[in-house]
């Protein structure tokens, strides 16, 4: 029996400095950057005060009064784009079996963002020991079960076969699709609106990271506070964001005359079982992730064109996965361009993973590397080619793409011109 090859025929992404595909590109290709100043509540107690925060208005998106009312940010995110990726398709829901249709969502923190607003409500702000539950939404334990994101997407599209939520941290994004691709693969479903969505900008997530010094202290310059690989970074940029898309049975989706992005032609996760938020300096599990996925999609290294890093700024994470590149892909590590989008969106946590596939699957429809933005003193340990400043035109048939989360979590997946022969 031939295996069932599982092709994105949608896509819509919801970025920091633009909302739609074609913005988010754009940016992307321009170098630009989307960090500045945190607007969204007053951020001068923080360590870290910058991030790259989305301009979306959800009522010009379609979402209506109660939409609105209902859902947390993150979730307006999620069926947002979810509705841009079905359009973008050109596939008629109704005309879909709907209980071989699914919906997969990717979050790190769900619904943060409310969480945090209404507990400050409850609590009078802090002082009560018991919070008063009389002041609390009607919605308030929606925004407890990050399930509510994947319910969201299932009834905006009329999805009733498997549909849920991957939460693995900064790899929920890959983890999600790749979750989705394997539905298809093994015949469960034929169609699946998969993605990822989170609105980490909130007190307690600055908090968190200030505790743990992750994200960058550099608030004087917030255009070039994200700069990874370079030697004089010194932590992340917060982000938020979503990106969504239709995954289709490669036949199925021919016989209807889809435009067709690209293959998802292999995906992996692993974990190293080793530290909360440490990771080894020879990236093994990484590159066992890589290995794993380029066996999947029968690929031989030398096939990767461009590789789509993690890239968070972090000097253990770019060391990491530089190790791990080197690893898996050998001679041709050094010969093969690296990017971290991260440089202009920011981190957003477990949307980012979603984010990047996006940016993967763009590069190869248009055949363009996006580019490392702030990139000007390179890391001597970090002595790859990682395409500074300026996106490069460049044949593009085949992406890797990586992630790395908190608590040892390395996912890797190669997405692939959709008419590659894998004899």
């Amino acid at each position: 029996m031939t295996a069932r090859r599982v092709v994105i025929t949608g896509v819509e992404v919801i970025a920091p400095g633009g909302v739609g595909s074609g913005k988010f590109w754009e940016l992307l290709t321009d170098g630009r950057t989307a960090t500045r100043d945190i607007t969204f509540f007053d951020p001068s107690p923080f360590r870290s005060r910058v991030a790259a925060e989305v301009d979306l208005d959800p009522y010009a998106h379609g979402l209506t009064p109660q939409e609105v009312r209902r859902m947390d940010r993150a979730a307006q995110f999620a069926v947002v784009a979810a509705r841009g990726a079905v359009a973008d398709s050109g596939l008629a829901l109704d005309a879909l079996d709907p209980y071989r249709t699914g919906v997969t969502v990717g979050t790190a923190v769900g619904s943060t963002m409310s969480l945090d607003q209404d507990y400050r409500i409850v609590s009078n702000d802090g002082r009560l020991d018991l919070v008063d539950h009389t002041y609390a939404d009607p919605h308030f334990y929606q925004y407890f079960v990050p399930s509510s994101f994947a319910a969201e997407v299932a009834r905006d599209v009329g999805a009733q076969g498997p549909s849920g939520v991957v939460s693995a941290g900064c790899t929920s994004g890959l983890d999600s699709v790749g979750y989705a691709a394997e539905l298809i693969r093994e015949g469960t479903v034929d169609v699946v609106v998969a993605g990822a969505t989170d609105a980490p900008i909130s007190p307690i997530t600055l908090a968190c990271f200030d505790a743990i010094k992750a994200t960058t202290p550099r608030n004087d310059d917030p255009e070039h506070a994200s700069r990874p690989f370079d030697g004089t970074r010194n932590g992340f940029v917060l982000g938020e964001g979503a990106a969504m898309f239709v995954l289709e049975e490669r036949e199925s989706a021919r016989r209807r005359g889809a435009r067709i992005y690209a293959e998802i032609a292999g995906y992996a996760t692993r974990s190293n079982a080793y530290h909360m938020t440490g990771l080894r300096a020879d990236g093994a599990e990484m590159a066992e992730a890589i290995t794993v996925a380029l066996d999947e999609a029968r690929m031989n290294p030398t096939e990767i064109d461009y590789i789509n890093a993690h890239g968070s700024g972090t000097r253990q994470n770019d060391r990491h996965e530089t190790a791990a590149f080197k690893r898996s892909l050998g001679d041709h590590a050094y010969r093969t361009p690296v990017s971290s989008i991260k440089s202009m969106v920011g981190h957003s946590l477990g949307a980012i993973g979603s984010i990047e596939i996006a940016a993967s699957v763009l590069a190869i429809r248009n055949n363009v590397v996006p580019p490392t933005a702030n990139l000007h003193t390179p890391d001597p340990e970090c002595d790859l080619d990682y395409v500074p400043l300026t996106a490069r035109d460049q044949l593009t048939d085949a992406v890797l793409t990586v992630g790395s989360g908190f608590g040892g979590f390395q996912s890797a997946m190669v997405l692939a011109q959709p008419e590659r022969s894998m004899a």
